[in-house]
């Protein structure tokens, strides 16, 4: 069955574009276009879509804002924001966007994008099965991908040292290495829940195992010296700090 696809996008050759686009992907079918976020959120309500393409900034409403209206329903599409300004990624995907696209982009970067978008619906009437657990009740092994040209490598979570939020996107800081993500960080904390990751931060979730001292801040927060090449400190909030130190048995 194909996907039903909605364009939502304020400049009509921008729709054109999309439209011209996904006729190359014969699993994909665009069955409607909206101008605004008003006539999206109304054609959303009348027809089940499976997918939706839609730019950030538009008249009336952003397209952020019809994302988080989408989750409130019971079985939302899946976004992929396509849009000219990088600015509002973190966000996006704060709110379960599929991806990113920056205008301009090809078919082929528009063609991983659906991959990834449509590899997490689920077919119709298929049965989803629970996540497979590890028989002494501990979280199996945390895997996280990261897009590597035309490859996709599988990281462990024990080569992350944090992640961080940055203007626009989301990494990971390994030993030798910063990578970007597709993931917000909210998204990361849920995927390395159970591993030995605390969310120090609004913008840094830290791996625990490489936390070497903490140091107290001229603010009254707390900075972490992580014990890696780099010698990197993370800042905890004033917020999180009681809650690390509860973790911490301080």
């Amino acid at each position: 069955m194909r996907a039903r696809c909605l364009i939502v996008d304020d400049e009509a050759p921008a729709r054109a574009d999309l439209r011209y686009l996904m006729s190359r992907f014969d699993h994909v079918q665009v069955v409607g276009e909206a101008s605004n976020a008003e006539e999206a959120l109304l054609l959303l309500d009348s027809l089940d879509y499976d997918l939706v393409l839609m730019d950030i900034r538009m008249p009336g409403g952003t397209g952020l804002d019809v994302a988080r209206k989408l989750r409130e329903a019971a079985h939302p599409p899946r976004i992929i924001f396509t849009t000219a300004f990088p600015d509002y990624a973190v966000e996006a995907f704060d709110l379960d966007a599929a991806d990113y696209l920056v205008k301009p982009f090809d078919a082929e970067r528009l063609e991983r994008a659906l991959d990834r978008a449509l590899a997490a619906r689920p077919e119709e009437g298929e049965p989803q099965p629970e996540p497979p657990r590890r028989s002494d009740g501990a979280d199996s092994p945390h895997r996280i991908p990261v897009h590597k040209g035309d490859r996709t490598v599988l990281l462990n979570e024990s080569s992350i040292i944090y992640a961080g939020a940055a203007r626009g996107y989301s990494y990971l800081q390994l030993a030798d290495e910063r990578v970007l993500v597709n993931f917000s960080l909210n998204e990361l904390e849920r995927r390395l829940r159970g591993a030995h990751f605390f969310r120090a931060h609004r913008s840094y979730l830290v791996n625990l195992d490489y936390v070497r001292e903490l140091a107290p801040d001229f603010r009254g927060t707390l900075m972490l010296l992580m014990d890696d090449p780099r010698k990197s400190r993370v800042e905890v909030s004033r917020r999180q700090a009681r809650e690390l130190r509860r973790v911490l048995g301080l």
